[in-house]
């Protein structure tokens, strides 16, 4: 076998090792053979298995009207079931639970009853298993179904109907009767179901159920399945003695769903009856007074849901008004803490990292989509806040507290509804008259900040503080809710007047140098108080404000506005804003914007004295030197509260501004430089035409710089004379005489008062748009040379070159009356109509007669086939202001914006108001200076300050002449009515009288001998036959000599009147 001749050792090893691979190899093919037989018979037998359970269940199940079967039978047979169940046996699922409810239902027979296992000493542990995962499998399949669907909402009824069943005892017959005994047993066993459920997130199923049903325009459960749904998620808490797990679990998961309880109270108010009868609002409500609690519940809803979660507490503190009062403290406070929460996220732009929400605005995180289509549900619980019923619990304190009223005088009331508050015009209001004449609300002080009843008014300010800056997009809803009830903000005034030992002011200002709690709640009432006003005011016309006295009176107007003069005064003088931020920024722009409402209010029509908004300790001589230093609290004062400053030494501030620009510009003679000189010949007959293709193509820095004007006369030669800005004054005098006058129809006239505004119809002029913008430069250069032009603008479009339109608290129809006030009148009429305004026949559109054709503008698109209603009438009135204001002249008025503000900066006029800037553009409506005018007087001529003439000149001014026939007179030597804003030492050219002794037109100058025979009054003849004459361009009177003090008095009476010049000398 070893022999040499057959093999060699290494090849007799080789042979062993392959033989030995061999059977190593046969033996695991016989092992994997083995395995795969087996699994394969073990698949086999499963499959047979399965298909032989199924089809045990399929024959007991497939005819349902045989014998009923034993609850044994059914136990056995769901064993089987559920020990090969998968997502396929869905419908043996279904079936097995029809089976085993129907067993439920059988009366008098216990064996039939599922539930008589439980009672088998041998069954009950496996019956028990059997039972929970029963329905469990049910809550799977519920997470899974679509309520809309009509399908799974049959299964739907079905599995919650199992879960019912099962978790209580209630409808169990083996419990009727003698079986009484067997109750404490059995509803230890339904805890025992409900804790396994509980455990593995039972609650997550119903809020998933509840939120596929309900979060939606429409809800797609029933009320029984509804009934069911709630009836499932109070009796774990219930059973649990309303434990913190399990009422944080109800919070979390069916507080949060959306206006869930406005769904159960208009669905199932059994189940409403059921939260009152187990106080649940109240254990809410002290659950979340525990602050740690109140942030879990918080975190764990992140931001969208929380704010569900707020809706629904507040609907149930609106039904349960009880509670509300009892608890409103720990109430007030813990939607304070919610409201806190959401703010955290609420963003003021637009990014990347932010997502829009519906109530919130801009929100930093995720927002969940599909609540959108609940939102506007849970947006009328948030309403509840802030109407009427919960406002008069909350602040039943404030409220209650009756003001001191004189004799009552019955004025007529207006009907008025008291429903819910109106969602779809915010401004729709329907406020009624108080019936009794009350007493001035002044600061009296006497009541302690640390008492308990201001810390609850305080924390209810603090509340709805928090409302207005998280709900950002349903703001103007919390502003007019709280503005609802006419004695809350008189009330709420008098609370804070009689803050601290005097009274309001003193007690807030050292509140700002605080940071105490305290201090912050107490701004935060006065905040609140400003933000509601403000919207008050705003949305009263001046019908309610000066009239009806709606709220406040013109009195206490005066005394609120003094308020809050001093305060934001103490707040910027004393260089508190410019190190604010955050909560005390807010608050400055709250009271500021008050107090500008008020300050634009009475410069429309005044309610207040004339020193009312002057600060007496501020001296103006300070601040400018302030200002030239740059200190940034006289910046800052200038920017806000201007009005505090002097209207004189504002003009004065004004004109330095404009000097120290023409310095920077090169346009001012120095001793080394002289300005550029732009020069232009202009043709008397065709003034505006010369100006207008002359000027309008210059930069503007030569507009603004000097021009030297030559007239040429009508058979074209050169007039003489030498311009030293009269000649240019002159120009501009007539260039705007002839642009503003209405008969060239670039501008109209109000009705009324006859004031200017562009006109709708300026487009038959082909340049129409290219002569605004040249006007404008026009009034801009005569405001920036101090030249006053009699042009009484409209206070409306004045407000719109001053950029007022584009306040945040304009309103069109406040400024309707300075455009028309019969229309004005008539438009609120329609305001103040009892009856269906649709009687009336009006649309949304505006007829109008244009050149002869009655042409049909629409407010709105599609509007001349929208009636006018009840409920669209604000909007009508407002759309209706905005046209005729606005719409109508929008390019006009935009193009000579556009040339006044390449002249002047549009900042330099914030310091001024509307009546303000007419007076820059027009002069000092206030009576003529005669002293001042008598110690600015050059004379010429012969004349001097005691020449006979012109004493009986200023004995007749001041004696014998009117106010009215003294403006005609500086109208006629100046060519504007009113006097010079600072005086007349301001005018240029300066006011001139020189004695004449011949016409215009022979007049060539003075000479020696004319001056000799004007100083020693010698005449050459009488000149008893000749008028007095003007030179306005110069600020020139020529006066004759005249002999007796009754000749110059008629004369000039005579020369004023009819407003003569040279013509008629």
């Amino acid at each position: 076998m070893f022999s040499a001749a057959q093999s060699s050792k290494s090849e007799f090893l080789d042979k062993a090792r392959q033989a030995r691979e061999e059977r190593k190899g046969y033996k695991a093919r016989d092992r994997a053979a083995t395995l795969i037989q087996a699994l394969v018979r073990r698949f086999l037998c499963r499959c047979r298995l399965q298909k032989q359970i199924r089809k045990e269940v399929d024959d007991l199940f497939q005819d349902a009207g045989t014998t009923k079967r034993n609850a044994l039978s059914i136990f056995k047979i769901a064993q089987k079931l559920l020990f090969i169940f998968c997502q396929d046996d869905k419908l043996r699922f279904e079936k097995l639970c029809r089976s085993i409810l129907g067993s439920m239902d059988v009366e008098n027979e216990p064996k039939v009853w599922y539930v008589s296992l439980a009672l088998s000493k041998d069954l009950t542990i496996p019956w028990i298993k059997q039972i929970k995962d029963l329905l469990w499998i049910s809550c799977q399949f519920l997470k899974k179904l679509k309520p809309d669907i009509m399908q799974d909402n049959k299964l739907v009824t079905l599995y919650l109907t199992m879960l019912v069943t099962f978790t209580d005892t209630s409808t169990w017959k083996i419990v009727r009767g003698k079986g009484e005994a067997l109750r404490p047993a059995l509803t230890r066993i339904c805890e025992n179901i409900m804790g396994h459920l509980n455990q593995k997130g039972f609650y997550s199923i119903l809020q998933i159920l509840l939120t596929n049903g309900l979060a939606r325009s429409r809800p797609s459960l029933t009320k029984g399945t509804l009934t069911a749904v709630f009836t499932l998620a109070l009796r774990p808490v219930i059973a649990a003695h309303f434990s913190d797990n399990l009422l944080r679990s109800l919070l979390i998961h069916i507080m949060s769903v959306p206006a869930v309880v406005s769904h159960i109270y208009t669905i199932t108010p059994e189940c409403m009856t059921t939260i009152q009868t187990h106080d649940l609002l109240r254990k809410f409500i002290l659950f979340l007074s525990c602050e740690e609690q109140c942030v879990d519940i918080c975190v764990c809803l992140e931001g969208s849901h929380t704010l569900c979660l707020l809706g629904n507490l507040i609907h149930l503190g609106y039904l349960n008004e009880k509670v509300l009062e009892e608890e409103a403290n720990h109430f007030v406070t813990e939607l304070t803490d919610m409201l806190s929460y959401c703010q955290r996220y609420v963003s003021q732009k637009k990014s990347n990292l932010t997502h829009w929400h519906p109530v919130l605005g801009w929100f930093s995180q995720t927002v969940d989509y599909g609540l959108n289509e609940s939102m506007p549900l849970v947006t009328k619980q948030l309403q509840y806040l802030w109407g009427m019923p919960v406002i008069r619990t909350l602040f039943s304190d404030v409220l209650s507290k009756k003001l001191e009223t004189q004799e009552p005088t019955p004025p007529p009331q207006p009907t008025t509804s008291q429903n819910n508050l109106p969602v779809k015009s915010l401004f729709k209001r329907a406020f009624q008259k108080s019936a009794s004449v009350r007493n001035i609300l002044k600061p009296v002080g006497g009541r302690r900040v640390d008492s308990a009843e201001v810390q609850k008014v305080c924390s209810i300010c603090v509340l709805y503080q928090t409302a207005l800056t998280t709900l950002t997009q349903i703001r103007l809803q919390i502003l007019t809710g709280l503005t609802y009830l006419d004695d809350l903000l008189p009330k709420l005034w008098a609370f804070i007047c009689e803050l601290g030992p005097q009274g309001g002011l003193k007690l807030f200002i050292e509140c700002l140098n605080n940071d105490t709690e305290e201090s912050k709640q107490l701004l935060a009432m006065l905040m609140l108080f400003c933000d509601c006003s403000r919207h008050l005011i705003t949305i009263l016309d001046d019908i309610e404000v000066y009239e009806e006295q709606i709220s406040f009176k013109t009195e206490e107007l005066v005394t609120i506005s003094s308020f809050l003069n001093t305060f934001v005064y103490k707040m910027v003088w004393d260089g508190i804003l410019e190190n604010a931020k955050g909560e005390k920024l807010d608050l400055f722009h709250s009271v500021h914007g008050w107090l500008m409402v008020l300050y634009e209010r009475d410069c429309r029509r005044r309610f207040s004295p004339d020193d009312n908004w002057l600060r007496k300790d501020l001296k103006p001589s300070l601040l400018f030197q302030e200002l030239e230093k740059g200190k940034r609290r006289a910046q800052l004062l200038l920017q806000y509260i201007p009005h505090v400053i002097p209207h004189k030494n504002r003009v004065l501030l004004f004109r330095n501004i404009v000097t120290k620009e023409k310095e920077t510009l090169g346009l001012v003679e120095t001793s080394s430089a002289s300005p550029h000189v732009t020069h232009i010949t202009i043709r008397r007959s065709r003034m505006l035409e010369d100006g207008y293709d002359q000027l309008r193509r210059l930069p503007v820095n030569s507009i603004k710089g000097v021009i030297r004007v030559k007239f040429v006369n009508d058979l074209g030669v050169d007039e003489a004379g030498i311009d030293q800005d009269g000649v240019f004054k002159e120009f501009l005098e007539e260039i705007i005489k002839k642009v503003f006058n209405p008969a060239l129809n670039l501008f109209k006239t109000t009705s009324g008062n006859e004031r200017l505004y562009p006109s709708p119809t300026s487009y038959i002029h082909e340049n129409h748009l290219q002569l605004f913008e040249f006007v404008g430069k026009m009034l801009g250069k005569a405001m920036y040379e101090g030249i006053v032009v009699d042009v009484p603008f409209a206070s409306f479009f004045l407000g719109q070159v001053m950029g007022h339109h584009h306040s945040t608290f304009y309103s069109s129809i406040d400024e309707l009356p300075s455009l028309d006030s019969e229309f004005y009148k008539n438009l609120t009429s329609i305001k103040r109509y009892d009856g269906d305004v649709g009687d009336l026949g009006l649309t949304l559109s505006y007829d109008e007669d244009v050149m002869g054709q009655l042409v049909c503008h629409e407010l709105i698109p599609g509007g001349k086939t929208m009636p006018v209603t009840n409920e669209n009438k604000i909007s009508y009135i407002h759309l209706m202001a905005h046209f005729r204001m606005h719409t109508q002249i929008k390019e006009q008025t935009a193009a000579f914006i556009r040339g006044f503000r390449s002249i002047i900066n549009p900042e330099w006029l914030h310091m001024f108001s509307t009546p303000e800037v007419q007076r820059l553009v027009s002069g000092d409506n206030a009576e003529i200076d005669l002293d001042d005018l008598k110690k600015h007087t050059v004379y010429y001529g012969g004349f001097h300050s005691s020449h006979r003439v012109i004493i009986w000149l200023w004995d007749i001014l001041s004696s014998d002449f009117s106010s009215e026939e003294r403006a005609m007179f500086l109208k006629f030597v100046t060519s504007c009515s009113r006097p010079p804003l600072l005086g007349f030492a301001y005018l240029k050219p300066p006011f001139s009288i020189r004695c004449v002794e011949v016409s215009d037109d022979q007049d060539t100058g003075d000479t020696l001998g004319s001056v000799l025979r004007g100083f020693f009054t010698i005449r050459k003849k009488e000149p008893g036959g000749r008028l007095p004459t003007s030179s306005t361009c110069f600020n020139l009177l020529k006066l004759p000599n005249y002999s007796k003090k009754s000749i110059l008095r008629d004369k000039l009476r005579y020369a004023i009147s009819m407003n003569t010049g040279f013509e008629l000398s």
